[in-house]
């Protein structure tokens, strides 16, 4: 990949860590472990525990959008910084998305894209909680979609490089 393309990406997944970012600290910042519960009676710790994998994931997105802020003030465009940085988001925010610590939710890689979320939980979760995760699910799916080329063909290049 040349570096406009590399600068291209990097451009693309600021706009949607951004966009991320806000949502999910819009909900965390106006729900609580008792209003879960009001919602839909169910597991406390199987609650606290989404939350806690929600912020988990939003620290990742924070850290993420930073890397790119800063790699793309820098000049010249250091394409290498961008790559990996690139690299790390997908695997700390895409992946993490997909597939929490603690496997609280789940991909179903069953269910086609178009169909519905495919997202799955280990208990019904409150209606807010799986609402709030299948807003985001499309911008997760195109970033992913987007970035698993660009993993494949950074990993392939590490690996040449090393021989």
């Amino acid at each position: 990949m040349n570096d406009f393309m590399v600068k291209t990406q990097v451009l693309d997944i600021q706009s949607f860590l951004e966009n991320t970012i806000i949502q999910f600290e819009s909900y965390i910042n106006t729900v609580t472990i008792q209003g879960l519960l009001e919602e839909k009676y169910g597991d406390k710790a199987y609650y606290e525990g989404l939350l806690s994998n929600l912020r988990r994931l939003l620290v990742y997105c924070e850290e993420g959008l930073d890397a790119c802020g800063m790699i793309v003030q820098n000049e010249p465009f250091q394409k290498g910084a961008a790559e990996r940085i690139l690299y790390k988001i997908y695997h700390k925010c895409i992946e993490e998305y997909y597939s929490p610590r603690y496997n609280l939710w789940f991909e179903d890689r069953r269910i086609s894209y178009p169909e519905g979320s495919c997202i799955r939980f280990r208990q019904e979760p409150p209606g807010c909680f799986a609402s709030l995760l299948k807003s985001v699910e499309g911008e997760f799916h195109s970033m992913r979609e987007e970035l698993i080329e660009f993993e494949i063909e950074y990993r392939n290049q590490r690996l040449k490089s090393k021989e």
